[in-house]
């Protein structure tokens, strides 16, 4: 459970690496950037809507998709981009069902705080 715990605060820390085309107003975290192990982003927006790979979903179609998505994959790992104006309970929902889906790693990505709002 501590590894699990360190791998995931290590994870929240990559999002200068990991790119997407979706736009969504990230939330500021004062961490630094370490080098990422390849998983799978899921993007979602302030709408609700989950884009994961070249898919639009919805909450109720994500357990699925993402066991079909990691169906003999050794390594089951997922980055989420969420839109800070998301309820925190949406979010968590997300959490719970990667981990029902069998998702081992779950990374949160933020955007780095900027230098005048670290006073």
């Amino acid at each position: 459970m501590d590894v699990m715990l360190v791998l995931l605060v290590i994870f929240m820390v990559t999002a200068p690496m990991i790119q997407s085309g979706i736009s969504v107003n990230l939330p500021q975290a004062e961490t630094k950037s370490t080098p990422a192990e390849e998983g799978l982003t899921l993007t979602i927006t302030k709408d609700k809507y989950i884009h994961i790979e070249n898919s639009v979903i919805n909450q109720f179609l994500l357990e699925q998709k993402l066991k079909e998505y990691f169906y003999g994959k050794e390594k089951k790992i997922v980055f989420i981009r969420a839109d800070e104006s998301l309820p925190y309970g949406f979010v968590m929902r997300i959490l719970d069902i990667s981990k029902k889906a069998g998702v081992e790693i779950t990374g949160l990505i933020t955007r780095p705080i900027e230098p005048e709002e670290k006073k």
